[in-house]
């Protein structure tokens, strides 16, 4: 280079207009704006081609950002280039860049590569990329992409963003590997936007760190034909998942949106929106959410085979409130949550959900959501019998006040064990069911010994039998001596005295069964209440 003094660059580099006017304005501070004033035609993304007018070779660029002349006096060096067609391959692995860098509404011939290089903050802004590897870039401020759209995928794995990574409106295709954005221990020190993204490939962020929240509203991730759409075993998230819609109206991502170019809220009632969609699988497994995961309005398609996998994830609120899936499972074994935002018509079907060992302690249902319809739900997730889901249902009625329908829950589960058991084991839980419903309604009790007891003493009053021996029997009172028969426990000194015989012998052994049935069945249903079981 020539002497820092005069700031001119090299002669043997032989800059075109475009890149002259690029280099001064690098040392200004100022943006380098190569359009030609055409929309059309200044679309990066469009069929039209870009003339040499627009062209600036990648090693000019990279000699700006690694060795770039001085600034003028009282100004900033910073690269801030606008419709440029970028020739070769922009190569800077390694390099430490600190002037800041944004690059809008450009193209790129051939990919872009960062690994390993340090940046202040770096913004691509609405460019044609046919790749960009960046594995284990630094910045120190942000990593913005928005409206970028890259042919053959995006590599961040362990990269660390010092302050938002931003991939908004971002359309991303598949590299050879199947995969569109390989962020695999990418650390976010605040937000992840990729709102609106477009993601064509496995998304996959196994093992990643954000610092604040993660929001993919109104995204649309598409892998049919691999096992997963987004692939994000062991996130961390320190505040909320937002796997939602984004307001359509007065859309924040209008061009007259100003950095960091809008962020589209979850819509309120009456707005247009996008949905958040999945075309794939999705697998957010032992994930760590700090206030939430949100699927409010959320569209997942998938084949039989293909899950939405929330094995182990644990948060404060869970909000499934999207539409349910016509095929696929939903798993949320191990799962522990707080709360559980949940409407009925978001749950799929007998066999489309697992909840093995899913623990919550609180269930906030939006819109009617009746208790049959919440043991449908617990029956659709067991094929085979399994009581924790009954007991964890019961145990959140329970804690919500609602004592009634946690013993009817209770219920449910011994009659869906019942049918697991063999034949006599079975036949004696129909007698408790039929009885006192398995001790849950032990009222059930007292109305069939009050039956019992007006039928027993309607009969003896006209069939008395003879006294055991004569002259030392009490006064006859068929009341006291059904009544005697009945309770197995309890001597009232009837039964003894008298000697049935016949039919009355046959009257008096059925009310004696009749109330030891009674009675042991009692006595089971208490028992059972006692253990809460």
């Amino acid at each position: 280079m020539t002497e820092p003094r005069d700031g001119d660059a090299p002669a043997d580099l032989r800059l075109t207009s475009a890149e002259w006017s690029m280099w001064q304005a690098f040392r200004n501070g100022s943006t380098c704006d190569l359009h030609i004033g055409d929309p059309v035609r200044d679309d990066p993304h469009g069929q039209h081609l870009w003339g040499p007018e627009r062209r600036v070779r990648a090693r000019v660029v990279a000699l700006l950002l690694l060795d770039g002349p001085p600034a003028q006096p009282g100004r900033v060096s910073a690269l801030k280039l606008t419709g440029a067609y970028i020739t070769d391959t922009l190569d800077v692995a390694g390099g430490t860049i600190e002037p800041f860098v944004e690059l809008r509404d450009c193209r790129f011939e051939a990919e872009v590569v960062l690994p390993e290089s340090r940046f202040t903050t770096l913004r691509m802004v609405n460019c044609a990329i046919p790749r960009l590897e960046a594995a284990r870039l630094h910045t120190e401020g942000d990593l913005h992409l928005p409206r970028c759209v890259v042919q053959s995928g995006v590599r961040l794995t362990d990269a660390h963003i010092g302050t938002d990574l931003m991939l908004n409106q971002a359309v991303v295709h598949k590299d050879r590997q199947g995969r569109s954005i390989m962020a695999d221990g990418l650390a976010v020190t605040q937000d992840l936007q990729a709102e609106m993204l477009e993601s064509y490939g496995e998304l996959s962020l196994r093992g990643a760190t954000i610092g604040v929240s993660m929001s993919l509203r109104g995204s649309h991730l598409s892998n049919p034909f691999g096992r997963r759409a987004l692939n994000a075993p062991q996130l961390t998230v320190e505040r909320t998942l937002y796997l939602t819609a984004a307001g359509l109206a007065n859309s924040p991502f209008s061009s007259s949106a100003t950095p960091p170019y809008g962020i589209a809220h979850t819509p309120s009632r009456g707005t247009r929106m996008q949905r958040f969609e999945c075309e794939g699988g999705m697998r957010l497994d032992d994930g760590r959410f700090g206030d939430a995961v949100d699927f409010e309005h959320a569209r997942f398609i998938m084949e039989s085979d293909q899950e939405l996998s929330l094995r182990r994830i644990q948060t404060p609120e869970l909000r499934f409130l999207g539409e349910r899936p016509q095929r696929g499972r939903v798993i949320l074994s191990g799962a522990r949550v707080v709360n559980l935002v949940d409407k009925s018509a978001s749950w799929p079907g007998l066999g489309g959900l697992w909840m093995a060992g899913f623990a919550y302690e609180t269930l906030i249902p939006r819109g009617h959501f009746p208790l049959a319809q919440r043991l449908q739900w617990v029956a659709a997730a067991t094929p085979e019998y399994a009581p924790e889901p009954y007991e964890m249902l019961a145990t959140s009625l329970r804690r919500s006040g609602e004592d009634s329908d946690a013993r009817e829950v209770l219920l449910a589960k011994q009659r869906r064990r019942r049918e697991t058991l063999p034949l006599a084991a079975k036949a004696w839980g129909f007698l408790q069911d039929w009885t006192v419903a398995y001790g849950y309604r032990p009222g059930r009790a007292a109305v069939w010994m009050g039956i019992l007891w007006a039928i027993g003493t309607v009969y003896f009053s006209t069939s008395p039998p003879p006294p055991l021996k004569a002259g030392e029997a009490p006064p006859w009172n068929p009341y006291l001596y059904a009544l005697d028969l009945l309770l197995p426990v309890i001597d009232l000194n009837q039964g003894a005295a008298w000697k049935p015989g016949g039919t009355a012998q046959w009257a008096a052994a059925v009310l004696i069964l009749a109330g030891w049935i009674l009675a042991t069945t009692v006595a089971a249903g208490a028992s059972r209440l006692l253990r809460r079981a």
